[in-house]
């Protein structure tokens, strides 16, 4: 078990455990901060991406001792109020059905976002191809994505 001071939505945690510990773990069961969400457990599924000093990423495969130094956001952290362009643009499309995958699937697309402020829809694919969503609103995800890269400043 070691100490580990960690940067998630714009504040310091301290948490207490063992360095390999998952940052999915981390979230979840020491810091209560469920919205990411657990599916694969092996970085397939999307389920748990958050932001690591902007990038998506999957928590489930990030050892907590490589999230020291470091800026995470997390679903909770993207808008005070969720009314980041990406979650305004999701609730229009009527995107979310079981909503297991939102969350990974608006930090993937809100970092896509972040990066390249007007994707295509091949940027679009390929950056959201890694994220499964099982009730298959793959349409609606596209175009909530495009209606977001329409609103972003």
């Amino acid at each position: 078990m070691a100490e580990f001071s960690i940067n998630i939505n714009g504040e310091k945690h301290n948490v207490n455990v063992d360095p390999s510990t998952p940052l999915l773990w981390v979230l979840r069961d020491h810091l209560k901060m469920v919205g990411t969400k657990y599916g694969c457990g092996i970085a397939q599924c999307g389920a748990c991406t958050v932001h690591f000093n902007g990038t998506a990423v999957r928590s489930c495969q990030l050892p907590i001792s490589a999230a020291i130094d470091n800026k995470i956001t997390t679903i909770e952290g993207l808008s005070e109020h969720g009314d980041h362009p990406v979650q305004k643009a999701w609730l229009e499309h009527d995107v979310p059905q079981c909503g297991y995958c939102q969350a990974g699937q608006i930090m993937t697309a809100s970092a896509l976002l972040k990066q390249n402020p007007n994707p295509s829809d091949k940027d679009i694919d390929n950056a959201m191809s890694g994220n499964i969503c099982r009730c298959g609103t793959y349409i609606r995800i596209k175009a909530a994505i495009k209606t977001a890269s329409d609103s972003q400043l």
